[in-house]
């Protein structure tokens, strides 16, 4: 089974990597930069969009260049206001061969709002931990969940939740809506 991940960040394919090996046999998860046509800090429902447009640019990239894939992956990071606090998480979008689609989430984590402010400010979350924390490309590693929970969980984790909460409609009897 061949599986198309809308980004080239080892963290995103590893999560791919370990959900989808949980259901299903010989996965081969490739990663390719396709764009997300959203801001670089997704704020709100441009997460969502972020992670679905990620997957149809896969779509389109998997159809231009002739790659017979069977699933395409969109992650995207991003922050919500719920309950008048700000969380971060990742949104996913797993489509199929079939215009079926699912979504998924990551466990959200509260952020400090001094990180907020920045963040709204049009800085990346990634960008601001990793000066805060002094380390350099963390959302290729551990991420902000990995300083925040003191290395309790990584962002490898966190994502592998929300790609394993997008197959629910690929892993059951029901199939999500077409788009």
């Amino acid at each position: 089974m061949k599986i198309l991940v809308g980004s080239q960040n080892p963290v995103k394919i590893e999560s791919v990597q370990s959900a989808f090996s949980k259901y299903f046999n010989d996965c081969t998860v490739l990663g390719i930069n396709v764009p997300s046509f959203v801001p670089e800090q997704p704020v709100n429902e441009q997460t969502f969009e972020g992670a679905k447009n990620r997957c149809l640019e896969l779509i389109n990239y998997s159809n231009k260049n002739n790659i017979n894939a069977d699933f395409y992956v969109g992650i995207e990071g991003g922050i919500s206001k719920l309950h008048n606090i700000w969380f971060s998480y990742g949104c996913v979008c797993v489509a199929d061969n079939n215009n079926l689609y699912g979504y998924g989430t990551s466990p959200l984590f509260q952020l400090p709002n001094f990180v907020i402010e920045r963040l709204l400010k049009g800085e990346e979350l990634g960008t601001v931990m990793d000066e805060l924390f002094n380390h350099k490309n963390s959302k290729q590693s551990l991420g902000a969940i990995g300083f925040l929970t003191k290395g309790v969980m990584n962002r490898t984790e966190l994502y592998t939740y929300g790609v394993i909460t997008a197959l629910i409609p690929f892993v059951n009897e029901w199939n999500s809506e077409k788009v």
